[in-house]
């Protein structure tokens, strides 16, 4: 897993828990890096689980839902890192839809060797979109907390159910995106 994961993974500790929770993280884990991790660097994903688990026992907050929030502050990162890619769609489905043809092969030209998820995307209609991801990592709240901070991001009022293809390990999900009905 490319080190800006985890930078940024530990950006969000530092910002929403605090400094100290950051070294008691990494001081608590048995982490091969030794917790020095830079943004270009690859990584064994196995570490940023460790850290997840190590802050969920330590703030009592579940760890798929600190995963989530990690998606929604990548993405809130990304849209600043990356603007090109969030102007280039008019709405949450086209750019959700670009994810896999166009963001990740861009991705792809800056880590060639990054191990990204797949996304299928099938518009049902103007109003309904399923998104099927696939990982060998299983970080499907991950992938949700993106979804849900895109849509934030082009203030869109969408909701998100969530399908569990893999039989709780999170490797193959659909997600199925609704907007509202239109006011007749």
């Amino acid at each position: 897993m490319k080190g800006v994961v985890f930078t940024e993974f530990l950006e969000m500790v530092e910002a929403q828990f605090s400094s100290e929770m950051v070294e008691e993280l990494l001081g608590s884990c048995e982490l091969a890096s030794g917790g020095a991790y830079t943004s270009i660097g690859t990584y064994d994903h196995r570490e940023l689980i460790a850290l997840v688990v190590a802050l969920s026992e330590k703030t009592g907050a579940p760890a798929g839902a600190l995963v989530h929030e990690f998606g929604r502050h990548l993405l809130r990162r990304f849209t600043v890192g990356f603007p090109g890619f969030f102007t280039a769609a008019r709405d949450t489905f086209a750019f959700l839809a670009q994810v896999e043809g166009y963001v990740h092969t861009e991705v792809r030209k800056l880590y060639p060797d990054a191990e990204l998820p797949t996304f299928e995307c099938h518009s049902e209609g103007h109003d309904r979109m399923d998104m099927v991801y696939r990982s060998s990592r299983g970080f499907a709240d991950l992938a949700h907390g993106l979804i849900v901070a895109t849509a934030e991001h082009y203030g869109e009022a969408i909701t998100v159910e969530v399908e569990d293809l893999s039989g709780g390990a999170r490797k193959h999900v659909r997600f199925v995106l609704r907007k509202p009905a239109a006011a007749e």
